[in-house]
């Protein structure tokens, strides 16, 4: 309740009559209490240090910005996803579809050209964890741990299927560099029980990478993945090789040089996820397709898919197809 002079009036007399009424009251004194200390705010958790780089990392870093400027000069990399200049009909989504799903692009070796593999995808729910190598700074963590939760949303509405940045991760994600690739790979492989042998020496041309396991027959169910995105690249290359790695490990694994607009194709024309590419996911994660499929299998749905992918009649693709 508000005070106002009506109130106060009576309040004052009413405590005139009380002052008297005690006068003749042993006088009691309450103790005094000592003032208790504030607490001390929770000091933040300070940022993990951040190691030095050494000559080799930086010269990695000086040499991938040479290319992402190179690339950019000559129209590469680009971030629109396609446009009216890079039409694609259903034959050439379920062509490149084939290609792309239903192909390796490296043999077990490590080597280029890892010839017809049966049809890969996640069937649990995809949980990404973050790993960090000692040399990248805060700033560097927040900006692609941004990017990547953003991306898994993107990811997860392409497919239909649940992938996020999530406790107790079976899709790891490292960032590091040439320094302490072998560190952060360290803290993995053991929770993974595999050496990530493929993963260690990377060749000075390679920007990023991935590798898959699965179970079932051909492995073809994916249980875990790791992608390696080295820490010297420059934000554009850091952010495709995000775009690239990642659906690559959602069961995309090769490139094909008639794929555009698409990132799954070597000639770096695009930097991020275009249209086409949200096309294969869908298409690579609609219930008409499993695990383990081979391509003759999949052919004619695949071919559906496409068809219902660009809005063309099945008739129009199926005989546009012979």
């Amino acid at each position: 309740m508000r005070s106002g002079p009506r109130a106060l009036g009576r309040l004052g007399g009413i405590a005139a009559l009380a002052l008297l009424a005690a006068c003749d009251m042993p006088v009691t004194t309450a103790p005094v209490l000592t003032p208790q200390a504030r607490p001390d705010p929770v000091a933040a958790e300070p940022p993990p240090p951040v190691r030095a780089t050494s000559e080799a990392s930086a010269a990695l870093r000086s040499y991938f910005g040479a290319v992402q400027s190179s690339q950019l000069t000559q129209g590469l990399l680009r971030q629109d996803g396609g446009g009216p200049d890079t039409p694609f009909t259903a034959t050439m989504l379920a062509r490149n579809f084939e290609q792309i799903a239903f192909f390796d692009e490296f043999k077990p070796t490590g080597e280029r050209g890892g010839g017809e593999a049966l049809l890969r995808r996640w069937e649990a729910p995809v949980r990404i964890g973050l790993v960090f190598g000692a040399s990248v700074p805060p700033s560097q963590r927040m900006r692609d741990t941004g990017n990547t939760r953003g991306y898994a949303r993107r990811l997860a509405r392409a497919t239909g299927h649940p992938v996020s940045i999530a406790p107790n991760p079976n899709f790891y994600v490292v960032f590091a560099s040439e320094d302490d690739r072998g560190e952060a790979l360290d803290q993995i492989a053991g929770r993974l029980g595999n050496p990530l042998s493929q993963l260690r020496n990377l060749s000075r041309d390679t920007y990023c990478a991935v590798v898959a396991f699965g179970t079932g027959e051909g492995r073809a169910t994916t249980t875990a993945a790791v992608a390696v995105i080295r820490a010297e690249n420059p934000d554009l290359l850091r952010l495709s090789c995000i775009h690239e790695e990642l659906a690559q490990g959602l069961g995309l694994p090769n490139d094909s040089p008639g794929a555009r607009p698409s990132i799954f194709n070597d000639d770096d024309e695009f930097a991020l996820l275009t249209d086409h590419d949200e096309a294969l996911l869908a298409m690579l994660y609609d219930d008409r397709l499993r695990p383990g499929l081979a391509r003759a299998e999949a052919r004619s749905v695949v071919r559906q898919l496409a068809a219902e992918q660009t809005g063309e009649a099945l008739t129009n693709c199926a005989r546009s197809a012979r």
